[in-house]
């Protein structure tokens, strides 16, 4: 059965739980929020991932209901939607995506469930990077594509135009509630402002001699580019998590750790350690793992400091700095 088939019948599945369901969007996020000025009903939301559905929180407050589809440590690159994300997208006003072709299964989702609301694609107006390290053009639907880098949130400067994209849309779709959101996006740039500088000043205490980043995957080329880090290379030789490294270029990665002097291999959260671990000790480097494994596709658990975008970020630099000082 091939994927649109699966989603066909997933959708047919939804109707079949409805009864059991009951209404609204039932995400682990879901709850009652305030009725709007006008006594309106709060707009329902659904948020691709973990870093979007932070945003959307963070920007919407108590004034929305948000069903976070991707959950922490699942690989957003594979993720097949289930019965009740295609419920819940079907039910909401809004679904916010972080775009770039992350969430190659949504237009497909979206079409299967009926949705009738209004799509936010944060990544608008994202300068983009190809799949080397060089920016690209703006974020739009004829780029959109596995031919850019996806994960955008790694620089808080992109965050920033990410939460604004979001601002928008919730304030389109919800006018009663406008100033709200308004308010809540000026308080949360200034954060966002605030974790750039302290990033920047972290950097500026290592020598640019010991910025060499080696990870598990080519998630982290917007922050390399932010903080003028050099990118040695990754365990997994993508921006998606479905390649691996042929013999050669196993060999080739290990000689190049030890002909640039980098200090160690970043690990990450949502991916398995194994062949870090074996590079790092055919290269005769740390690998860094475990609880301070690197937040590249997601966030922490919920209710944990990593559980929020700005908790993950801080943690990404501590851990990155703390490593290569060391």
């Amino acid at each position: 059965m091939n994927l649109r088939q699966r989603m066909l019948s997933a959708a047919a599945a939804v109707t079949a739980v409805t009864v059991l369901a009951g209404c609204g969007s039932g995400g682990d996020d879901a709850g009652q929020a305030a009725p709007g000025p006008s006594g309106s009903a709060p707009p329902a939301v659904v948020a691709t991932t973990p870093e979007v559905a932070d945003f959307v929180r963070n920007i919407g407050g108590p004034e929305v209901t948000v069903t976070q589809i991707i959950k922490p440590n699942v690989d957003p690159h594979d993720y097949e939607p289930t019965p009740a994300d295609i419920k819940a997208i079907g039910e909401a006003k809004v679904v916010v995506k972080n775009g770039v072709g992350l969430e190659g299964w949504l237009d497909r989702t979206i079409e299967a469930s009926g949705f009738q609301g209004s799509v936010v694609d944060s990544s608008q107006g994202v300068a983009l990077r190809e799949g080397g390290h060089e920016e690209g053009e703006e974020a739009g639907e004829e780029h959109a594509g596995e031919d850019h880098d996806p994960h955008i949130w790694h620089n808080p400067r992109n965050a920033k135009i990410m939460v604004t994209n979001i601002e928008k849309g919730l304030a389109a779709a919800d006018a009663t509630r406008a100033e709200t959101y308004a308010k809540n996006l000026t308080a949360y740039s200034a954060e966002l402002d605030k974790l750039d500088a302290d990033n920047e000043a972290a950097y500026a205490e290592l020598p640019a001699a010991d910025r060499k980043l080696v990870t598990n995957h080519d998630a982290f080329g917007y922050y390399v580019d932010r903080y003028e880090l050099e990118f040695v290379g990754s365990v997994i030789p993508s921006l998606d998590t479905s390649a691996e490294l042929s013999a050669k270029q196993l060999t080739d990665l290990v000689a190049k750790i030890k002909a640039t002097g980098t200090k160690a291999i970043f690990t990450e959260s949502s991916l398995p350690p194994k062949s870090a671990e074996a590079i790092a000790q055919q290269a005769g480097v740390e690998v860094v793992g475990g609880e301070d494994a690197l937040f590249g596709d997601s966030l922490g658990e919920p209710g944990t400091p990593e559980g929020t975008y700005l908790g993950a970020e801080r943690h990404n630099t501590e851990v990155i700095v703390s490593a290569l000082a060391g």
